[in-house]
């Protein structure tokens, strides 16, 4: 099983993750963080394949993935 690690605090909330997940396992939290940014969440880590399709497409860098 893979792990994700996403940093809350610098996510812009851009989507891009979101969208590129072909397990479709992120989405934009109802909540923000410091910056006032909506950031990104994992909503079912268990299905998570480590692909790391999320990683590739953050434009700043703020997604972990470990398999």
């Amino acid at each position: 099983m893979a792990k994700i690690t996403i940093s809350e605090e610098s996510c812009k909330g851009c989507g891009l993750c979101v969208l590129a997940c072909p397990r479709k396992i992120l989405a934009i939290s109802e909540h923000s963080n410091r910056k006032g940014y909506y950031y990104v969440e994992v909503t079912d880590k268990e299905k998570c394949v480590g692909c790391a399709a999320c990683a590739i497409t953050c434009p700043d860098v703020v997604i972990e993935v470990e398999r």
